[in-house]
């Protein structure tokens, strides 16, 4: 993982971007990023009508906390949610939108990578517990969507960031980095286990 080597991600996110991508990259992403939980997931995959165009675009799995000012809308809070339970609607999504990137937070199964084999699509892992951190990425509010309907919190934002960090966790060939890592513990755990080696805490 290049991590003093950043790639950059840089809206609209094209299949060249993504393409040169591998699982485990250190990636900086900049431009326009939609938020979008459970309520906006679900409306999209029953076919409601996006007031957007996703093509090429980034849904980032979050719940964001956004104030009114004088100076309009402030985040003061962006942390990722746990993206597993969009698992059932993303490859619909993917598919009917091309959405290009995924952000959020903890694994994702055979049904999304195999979507973002076939989307040229990346799944990124942002980092949990710096909500604070990744807020301060954000450079501008856009506007909003869904508020009445859905809740600030499950509205879909539409963010501007600027160099928003986060893991290439499934890449656009569909490997995935989190089961990579599962697998690699589980040949530990057996290769200790037929050593016959006692296993202390």
């Amino acid at each position: 993982m290049a991590v003093l080597n950043p790639r950059r991600l840089t809206y609209p996110f094209t299949a060249e971007q993504t393409g040169a991508l591998r699982t485990g990259d250190f990636v900086l992403v900049s431009g326009l990023v939609y938020t979008g939980r459970d309520r906006l997931h679900k409306y999209l995959f029953d076919d409601g009508a996006c007031p957007v165009d996703l093509r090429d675009g980034a849904i980032y799995h979050c719940g964001p906390v956004v104030v009114h000012g004088d100076k309009g809308w402030a985040v003061r809070a962006a942390g990722p949610t746990t993206s597993t339970r969009e698992e059932g609607y993303l490859p619909r999504i993917i598919r009917n939108h091309g959405v290009r990137v995924i952000i959020g937070k903890g694994s994702m199964g055979k049904a999304t990578a195999q979507a973002c084999r076939e989307g040229g699509c990346v799944y990124l892992h942002a980092v949990g517990g710096a909500a604070k951190i990744l807020a301060d990425k954000v450079s501008e509010v856009k506007g909003v969507h869904f508020g009445a309907e859905f809740g600030l919190t499950e509205a879909m934002w539409m963010l501007e960031v600027k160099d928003f960090p986060a893991i290439v966790a499934i890449d656009s060939r569909g490997r995935s980095l989190l089961q990579r890592v599962r697998n690699g513990s589980i040949r530990a755990l057996r290769k200790l286990f037929d050593s016959g080696e006692k296993i202390t805490p």
